[in-house]
């Protein structure tokens, strides 16, 4: 176990490492975005570097498939039912569409510059894909697998998401410090709110039931809280440090963000207005991205570098929860 590694279990307050799981691309290339298909008790996992999308099995911890040819994957989004992983492939600026069952690219669509992060509208059969470089949002029918429309901002696009509750599509408008907020009924924007206290606004979860979005803002290095239903931020913590990638675990009500500086940063929502920093948990350097597993509330995050040596593993932390008050 490395050092560093250790010292922050040992004095952590929130995450223990319980697993590794080594994996076969090459060592020392970039990581990008998780996530979690619950149906099959996969972890998906894109390798950026070496164009790969993992399947994880997390009830035994181990490699399922390395499936190849997804150049540059950046986001991914898993649709329940249909068993199918829409890529983002900055590579080929291509979004790609892979089954599950037969674990191989089944479709390309060309799209703007740089597909990133993505948000699948489960009500509305439709895959929201960041399109970053070119200041749009791809939207993907996955019925028909095609681009039905693209819309395009005046701002480069950081992470969409979907609010189950109000049943709209946010995406953070990160040149202009705004969010935008896209109703999936007709894909039209409904407004855009700008993010008082926030620069740089890229990585985003949601908290449908409070409506309430947490905003990695990089130029201010804060994890900004934003109310949906006024369109107000309505607090502000701080953050380390090249922070990317913001889950949040409902249960019990835990924001995570991964910051490339050497840090995860865990915060407790107490309630919708009261926010608090638990600890900025200490992992390896260039860690930017991580996903949680809502059942279990594990996080796991990829490695690829230890103490500075190239490696390519995924961590898998169990979450410490604070003794129970009786």
């Amino acid at each position: 176990m490395a050092t560093l590694t250790l010292v922050g279990s040992l004095q952590a307050q929130t995450l223990k490492q319980i697993a590794t799981i080594d994996l076969p691309g090459p060592k020392g290339e970039r990581f990008d975005y998780l996530t979690m298909d619950d149906e099959d008790h996969y972890l998906l996992s894109a390798h950026l570097g070496p164009g790969i999308l993992y399947v994880i099995d997390v009830r035994t911890n181990t490699l399922v498939k390395a499936i190849p040819g997804v150049p540059g994957i950046t986001g991914l989004e898993y649709v329940p039912n249909l068993r199918k992983v829409y890529t983002s492939d900055w590579g080929e600026d291509k979004i790609g569409i892979v089954d599950l069952r037969s674990m191989n690219v089944v479709k390309r669509l060309p799209t703007a510059a740089k597909p990133n992060g993505s948000t699948y509208a489960a009500p509305f059969h439709k895959v929201y894909v960041s399109d970053t470089l070119g200041k749009a949002v791809a939207i993907v029918d996955v019925n028909k697998d095609e681009i039905v429309k693209t819309v395009e901002f005046k701002s480069e696009t950081g992470m969409p998401q979907y609010d189950s509750v109000a049943r709209k599509v946010y995406v953070n408008l990160r040149n202009t410090n705004e969010i935008a907020e896209i109703d999936p009924a007709t894909d039209t924007v409904l407004g855009s709110y700008p993010v008082d206290g926030c620069r740089y606004n890229h990585g985003m979860a949601i908290d449908s039931e409070h409506r309430r979005a947490f905003l990695l803002c990089n130029g201010t290095k804060t994890l900004t809280v934003f109310a949906l239903d006024t369109h107000k931020a309505i607090a502000h913590l701080p953050l380390p440090a090249g922070a990317d990638v913001v889950k949040f675990d409902a249960g019990l009500r835990r924001i995570y963000a991964a910051c490339s500086s050497g840090f995860i940063a865990v915060f407790q929502a107490q309630d919708a207005d009261d926010y608090r920093k638990l600890e900025d948990f200490a992992v390896q350097k260039m860690v930017h991205s991580l996903a949680v597993d809502t059942a279990t509330h594990r996080v796991y995050a990829p490695e690829q570098q230890e103490n500075g040596q190239p490696v390519a593993r995924m961590i898998v932390y169990e979450a410490i929860e604070p003794p129970q008050r009786h």
